[in-house]
């Protein structure tokens, strides 16, 4: 079954990309307009997010958010045959600073949000960045896409930890310097034992590992902020928030990340993957205080 999915796959991504794209707005109708996919949870969520908007502002957004999470779709799939030459083309970064901090022996933490495409900053970083770059994934529930999708993102030198996976295996891997990529705005397992604070003008749980990561010795955080420049072609943008994750805890680091990906989101909110229910738990007094 493997090589049927493979194959099938790998037949669309050696279509042109413009070809590819002709596809996904085909797709996009499908889904906007006849199947409505997730299309309540899209429109909630942009209320609960941006309530100072108009329903037919609202809308705007959502449809150009179908548009990137169809786009990021094929352009995922392109990655299985996409070449190094088109990969240094369509993505850029200033990795000044992370040099910086690399030249300084500090391991760092490169936080980002559920943004569009993550695929292309995965191999951008493993590419440019001169130590170790560890990618944290969730696991597809399907073992064949997960297969293909692990294939083409550790090709270019990214050291692959599933989420599952990273208690047993992080003594090993951060014995050396080292960066680690890890989009820290996931739901957590567990709401009770999640950090809680306002998203967006609503209590939300954030994961608590990335927080009590970055307060390891020797350790900076940074947010990446991922910006669509057009079809296919993104810029990423490193924002430091310290040499020094000791110095905080880990709530405050969390609560600064939890900051700066919601002024990202809000200067292109069509780039955030709004099907995704951030909301789906509920704060109960039990768990705590909300974070402030």
């Amino acid at each position: 079954m493997y090589k049927v999915v493979y194959g099938f796959l790998w037949l669309i991504s050696v279509l042109p990309m413009r070809v590819l794209y002709v596809i996904a707005d085909g797709i996009y109708i499908l889904a906007f307009y006849i199947f409505r996919y997730r299309k309540d949870v899209v429109m909630k969520n942009l209320l609960q997010a941006f309530p100072e908007k108009t329903d037919a502002e609202r809308k705007v957004i959502a449809k150009a958010f179908y548009h990137n999470f169809i786009d990021t779709l094929f352009e995922s799939i392109k990655f299985i045959t996409i070449s190094k030459k088109e990969i240094e083309r369509c993505s850029t970064a200033d990795f000044e600073m992370l040099h910086q901090l690399t030249a300084k022996g500090l391991n760092i933490h490169l936080l980002g949000g559920h943004q569009f495409n993550w695929e292309f900053g995965n191999v951008l970083y493993s590419k440019n960045i001169t130590i170790p770059f560890i990618g944290i994934y969730m696991p597809f529930q399907n073992k064949h896409i997960d297969k293909i999708f692990l294939n083409f993102r550790k090709k270019y030198g990214t050291v692959l930890i599933s989420a599952t996976d990273f208690k047993t295996r992080m003594h090993r891997i951060f014995v050396k310097q080292y960066a680690m990529g890890l989009v820290a705005d996931q739901n957590p397992g567990d709401p009770a034992s999640a950090y809680w604070m306002d998203f967006f003008g609503k209590s939300a749980p954030f994961i608590t590992g990335p927080g009590r990561a970055g307060t390891k010795k020797n350790t900076a955080i940074v947010i990446v902020g991922f910006t669509k420049l057009k079809r296919g072609h993104y810029h990423f943008t490193n924002i430091l928030i310290t040499e020094n994750g000791s110095s905080f805890t880990p709530e405050q680091l969390t609560l600064m990340y939890k900051n700066e990906l919601e002024k990202i989101i809000r200067k292109d909110p069509a780039n955030y993957l709004w099907s995704h229910r951030r909301w789906k738990h509920d704060w109960k007094p039990e768990y705590g205080e909300l974070i402030k």
